[in-house]
């Protein structure tokens, strides 16, 4: 029997890690879950560590999308459960994606539940999927339960591209602007210098400062290389900390442009994923836990946390949510009235829909209002260095003239 290394948490959010004899990873996850512990990871000893694969193919939400709405209709019509991942594994264009498929169909075959056998596969189908699928077997409505992921994984599909749109736009011109700053520093001013050295011009104070600027980034321009990817690896590793990753997305939601932008994301997200494992049955404490790993944001994490406790305590949703400070007034008397009318799962829904037509919003604001901004900072920038260039050319040619 084979010994496994696992990594979990507990009912009240500590971690716990160990190692237990199981038959085999589904078996040992149900003995775990007995035991209210939350398996996070599930190695086998001694296979702890393997070496990275190269050029897999990557499964991405919209396969994951598709697979879940032809899983629907398939199961909607009928088809037994093994057939219908045969007929999906089978049609399946992402190999990856194929082989997990297969091996799902395989354990499924063997007697596993579907949830059971999609445990196995964490980075495809997370702890959201494994507990709707759970509650979709237990209570007769995969197909429905099926849909609702569909539904989910295509809004989150949504959401994620207009989080993308707002920081591609003003990243890529910023990225471009500094290249082509760059090589005008590094290759056409240096031109210009030489130019005006031969021909022994007296240089104004703004060609005086390109000038030197040229010189230092031509001479010292690795040390800001060497300085940008010391920058980077620093704060990557700090932001793999608990605090530093509480500091840097605190720090994130405060700030001016991006920060309210960054909250209706996470609240889109909170409520969105709250209202569809609520809907699909999944118990509030258990979906409180799954909604704050999802949640994307250290410090929202932490609020969401706080009132699963609160709740465990006995203590309704709304106050503990208002106490957070973390979400907005309105989204916490909207729970509010759900809870008072039993309809808190509908009510999510329509908190998410508002909120994600405001991040849509937002996100076309926000680049009306940087795209002449940006403008202003390259011509500024780049029209600077080019009129600072020419600035001695005409105090020659005015000389010449006279």
């Amino acid at each position: 029997m084979p010994v496994y290394v696992f990594d979990g948490r507990t009912a009240q959010g500590a971690k716990v890690s160990g190692e237990r004899t199981a038959d085999s990873k589904t078996a040992l996850t149900t003995l775990l879950q007995r035991e209210r512990i939350r398996p996070v990871k599930i190695k086998e000893k001694g296979k702890e560590f393997s070496l990275p694969t190269f050029g897999g193919q990557k499964i991405s939400a919209k396969d994951l999308a598709i697979f879940y709405r032809q899983f629907s209709v398939m199961i909607d019509s009928g088809l037994p459960l093994v057939q219908c991942l045969e007929i999906l594994g089978s049609n399946q264009e992402n190999k990856a994606f194929q082989k997990v498929i297969a091996e799902v169909r395989g354990r499924v075959e063997s007697g596993s539940t579907l949830a059971n056998a999609m445990r196995e596969h964490p980075k495809v189908f997370d702890a959201l999927v494994v507990n709707m699928i759970d509650a979709g077997e237990t209570g007769g409505i995969l197909d429905t339960i099926l849909q609702r992921l569909a539904i989910y994984v295509e809004k989150a599909v949504k959401l994620q591209a207009a989080v993308k749109s707002a920081l591609i736009y003003p990243v890529a011109v910023v990225g471009i602007a500094v290249i082509i700053v760059g090589l005008l520093l590094w290759k056409v001013v240096p031109i210009f210098a030489n130019m005006f050295s031969s021909l022994g011009v007296t240089l104004p104070l703004p060609t005086r400062i390109v000038v030197g600027v040229s010189g230092f980034i031509g001479t010292f321009g690795w040390v800001f290389v060497v300085l940008a990817f010391a920058l980077s690896g620093t704060i990557k590793s700090f932001y793999a900390s608990p605090g530093g990753r509480l500091t840097i997305d605190g720090f994130m939601l405060k700030l001016p442009i991006f920060g309210p932008l960054i909250r209706k994301i996470a609240v889109a997200r909170f409520t969105r994923t709250l209202g569809t494992l609520i809907t699909s049955g999944v118990p509030l404490l258990e979906s409180l836990d799954i909604t704050a790993r999802t949640s994307g944001n250290a410090v929202i994490e932490q609020a969401i946390l706080k009132v699963r406790k609160a709740v465990e305590e006995g203590r309704t949703l709304t106050d503990p949510l208002r106490e957070t400070e973390v979400f907005p007034n309105m989204v916490t008397q909207m729970i509010a009235v759900g809870e008072q009318t039993g309809a808190m799962d509908a009510m999510l829904q329509k908190i998410a829909d508002f909120y994600e037509a405001e991040v849509d919003a937002a996100v076309k604001d926000m680049l009306t209002l940087l795209e002449p901004v940006i403008i202003l900072f390259l011509g500024i920038t780049v029209g600077g260095i080019v009129i600072s260039l020419y600035l001695p050319m005409f105090e020659l040619i005015a000389k010449m003239a006279g």
